[in-house]
């Protein structure tokens, strides 16, 4: 055999070998991953165990509590109304209308089960991205380990934080206003377990995951696909964006209480702002270490 082709052999074993060393590293990553994922389920179907255990409590004062009339936040609502009367009688909400009903032989079943496993997935939320950030942990360097450090605590606060504004700020007053709007007098609202439910968790886990937004500007502003002259220039349209959401979920066309609700989401706007103007500070500061080297 000559030179040349023994040169070409050895190279295609070289190359065959780094293939499926690549190769064993991708199905080792895949399983790695695996085992933080398999972890995670197990604990949120322990939650979800401990739910079923307190499902009556979860189900008649959580689930079904924003269609009560004496639910915490239409309560608070009246002592504001008694403290400041310009508000109008309008904003203090005695009566939810709307009756609730099930329609499906296995309806109820399915509601105690939906809403277990909805409540082992907000409470297990904090553990899955425990898992998630040990799995990305190993492939950080470490000053990229010391800025994320704070990821899976500012990311469950930020969860939780959003998780108890749609339920008891955006979720009753979404209830109050769809339960009473009518087109029709000879319409009744009459509406199944399902569709109570489904606004009830869509409203909630959709305000926690909303809330998330300045991690998810972290991680883009990381990757240079966001920066603070981006969102700054979109200032006003995000304002109008925010001003219908709140406008829709109100109750009534009064300002004090659409504000009630663009306020956070405001605020969460002008933090994703800071947080992105931080990511870009730390960039140039890095680069203009690197390049004075």
């Amino acid at each position: 055999m000559s030179d040349t082709k023994k040169s070409l052999l050895t190279k295609a074993i070289g190359q065959k070998s780094t293939t499926l060393e690549a190769e064993m590293s991708f199905f080792d990553h895949l399983d790695v991953l695996r085992k933080h994922l398999i972890r995670a389920v197990i604990a949120i179907a322990v939650f979800t165990g401990i739910a079923f255990y307190f499902n009556e409590e979860i189900l008649d004062k959580i689930i079904f509590g924003p269609k009560k009339p004496d639910f915490w936040t239409y309560r608070m609502m009246c002592k504001l109304v008694e403290h400041f009367p310009s508000l109008g009688k309008d904003m203090c909400i005695t009566k939810i209308n709307g009756e609730i009903i099930n329609t499906e032989m296995a309806g109820q079943f399915n509601l105690q089960l939906n809403v277990c496993v909805m409540c082992g997935i907000v409470v297990g939320f904090p553990y899955l991205l425990w898992e998630i950030w040990r799995f990305i942990k190993p492939a950080l360097h470490e000053n990229e380990r010391k800025s994320a450090s704070g990821f899976v605590f500012f990311a469950s606060v930020l969860f939780v934080i959003g998780i108890l504004f749609g339920y008891f700020v955006v979720c009753p007053l979404s209830v109050n206003f769809l339960t009473g709007y009518t087109v029709s007098a000879e319409i009744k609202n009459t509406f199944t377990v399902d569709s109570y439910l489904s606004s009830v968790a869509t409203l909630t886990l959709g305000t926690g995951i909303i809330f998330e937004l300045p991690v998810i500007i972290f991680i883009l502003s990381k990757l240079g696909l966001m920066t603070p002259k981006l969102m700054r220039s979109s200032r006003r349209y995000a304002a109008v964006i925010i001003l219908i959401i709140a406008a829709i979920v109100t109750p009534t066309p009064d300002i004090m209480t659409m504000l009630i609700v663009a306020t956070p989401l405001f605020l969460l706007y002008e933090l994703s702002i800071f947080v992105s103007a931080f990511i870009e500070r730390k960039k140039k500061k890095a680069d203009a270490a690197f390049y004075a080297n």
